[in-house]
């Protein structure tokens, strides 16, 4: 939802979540924290992306480099935060932050609006946007996105009449 004169990006709810194949006494799938088994475990740092983890991590495949889990996952606190490259950690809602460390065109193109996508107004005077995030695109585990053409831009992008936008 966008509201006049303001942009909204949208943030993930927060650190994921793990599905234990159960669910509770209404029905609803019951998952855990990674920091729930992370915390009481050193962290492995010869852990890779796409190399078989045993555990919750069976299903967890990718292709991100040569990534140890490490690289982005903070190790302090149990993996209940991201970790940048100098070691500081984030929340997950701040996620942009630790992908624009690598991802500088694309974070660049994302700051003016030729990447991520977007709902609403190029001009902000008309009426609100809200943008995406990465994550709300592309996996991160396995970001390749497939070759796709653009979509059309937000609703003012192409008016014509009255006057230049």
């Amino acid at each position: 939802m966008s509201v006049a004169g303001v942009e909204v990006v949208r943030k993930p709810a927060g650190p994921p979540v793990v599905p234990t194949g159960t669910v509770d006494e209404k029905g609803r799938p019951v998952t855990i924290a990674c920091a729930t088994c992370h915390a009481t475990k050193p962290a492995n740092p010869d852990a890779r992306v796409g190399r078989p983890l045993v555990m919750f991590h069976q299903g967890l495949g990718g292709q991100h480099g040569n990534l140890s889990c490490a690289s982005c996952h903070n190790p302090a606190d149990g993996y209940a935060s991201l970790r940048l490259a100098d070691g500081k950690g984030v929340p997950y809602t701040d996620v942009m932050t630790l992908c624009a460390q690598c991802h500088g065109p694309q974070y660049r193109d994302y700051q003016h609006g030729a990447h991520g996508g977007m709902t609403g107004h190029w001009d902000l005077t008309k009426g609100g946007r809200a943008r995406n995030n990465c994550v709300d695109c592309h996996a991160p585990h396995a970001p390749k996105y497939p070759t796709v053409f653009p979509a059309f831009g937000p609703n003012d992008r192409f008016q014509t009449g009255g006057g230049h936008e």
